[in-house]
């Protein structure tokens, strides 16, 4: 019998030694539970031709394919991927929505000895348990946002928050994105559904009873959008605000941002589309120091005419006083362990 799970905390809490994805590898790209790993037994073609079968054929011949298909990619993985598990293996399976994929697997792996069960009702359970999560109910926390001008280094003190031991999610390292018009990271965003399941994990591994520390971001990292349930809680949390010099915050996005200010052509193709909002001149000024390759000046440059207006225009229109603000000089590892430990303070009196 296939195994029901209430809620998320339940679901991720399984017990099991291993998650097992049997969907297709397009499937599996797009989203799947976290820890899972994906053994299918369709490949995307196959999927698509079983498929096919279906809807212009019968469903019969589909069903004689696509069992001839299963169990020779299940004899596959058992006697490449899964050969060296002992006999007390327990793995946990699912397909789409629980049916003969999972179902057809898991039973293969019983008949071995292994003690195999299946997700009732497979991804799609999980995906309406992850909605529910995000997008239905409150989250379960008190967020604590961390605030202040682009270069602040707020995604870098997360890091040394946690290493003090406070609870942190690190939204645009979910999200790989940097959070701005400069942000995008090595290998692209996940999608919407991969960046859920993160966020859902993330925070179901947390303690409720205790603050959790996020960045202050707008509704959208990237092009990944933050679950209602999440961004209300932002929109409500009590803010830390972080102060650095312009210089030291120029300094220290020079070095963030090393990879794109190295890339003279991307870089010229993000910023030539703001001729829009910050005009030809400045733009222009932009361009020219890139030709000249002064990544300081160039640095400084974005951060006055263009990140600290839009800052200051998005603060204008949604006015949030600060619980705590917290100055530093230098935004260099021992500059930011103090500024960490005073945040870690301001957490105690809130």
């Amino acid at each position: 019998m296939a195994l029901k799970f209430s809620d998320l905390a339940q679901l991720y809490a399984h017990g099991f030694d291993t998650v097992i994805d049997v969907r297709s590898p397009a499937e599996f790209a797009e989203d799947h539970l976290p820890g899972a790993i994906n053994l299918p037994v369709l490949d995307n073609e196959e999927r698509a031709r079983v498929g096919t079968i279906y809807k212009q054929q019968s469903p019969f011949l589909a069903r004689k394919l696509g069992a001839a298909l299963v169990f020779r990619n299940a004899a596959n993985h058992i006697e490449h991927s899964l050969s060296h598990h002992e006999g007390n293996w327990r793995p946990l399976v699912y397909c789409w929505r629980g049916g003969q994929r999972s179902g057809s697997f898991a039973w293969t792996l019983q008949q071995i000895g292994w003690r195999a069960e299946v997700i009732e009702g497979g991804y799609r359970t999980y995906r309406r348990l992850v909605n529910a999560y995000l997008y239905e109910q409150p989250l379960p926390f008190r967020l604590i946002a961390l605030d202040g001008y682009t270069g602040t280094a707020k995604t870098e003190l997360l890091h040394h928050l946690q290493r003090r031991g406070v609870q942190v999610v690190d939204l645009e390292g979910l999200a790989n994105h940097r959070g701005s018009l400069l942000g995008e990271m090595p290998g692209g965003q996940p999608s919407q559904k991969a960046f859920e399941s993160a966020l859902s994990a993330a925070f179901c591994a947390l303690d409720p009873a205790r603050p959790v520390v996020v960045e202050a971001e707008s509704s959208k990292i990237g092009e990944r959008i933050l679950p209602p349930s999440l961004w209300t809680g932002m929109c409500a949390a009590p803010r830390i605000q972080i102060v650095a010099p312009v210089a030291a915050r120029a300094a220290y996005l020079m070095q963030a941002y090393d990879d794109i200010l190295s890339d003279s052509a991307r870089l010229r193709d993000r910023l030539s589309p703001l001729r829009v909002h910050r005009g030809h001149e400045v733009v222009d000024a932009w361009l020219a120091l890139i030709d000249a390759g002064d990544k300081r000046a160039l640095t400084r440059a974005l951060i006055e005419q263009h990140y600290d207006p839009a800052y200051a225009k998005s603060r204008r229109a949604h006015p949030i006083d600060p619980v705590a603000r917290v100055e530093v000089q230098k935004l260099d590892d021992s500059g930011l362990r103090q500024v960490a430990a005073e945040i870690e303070a301001a957490l105690d009196q809130l």
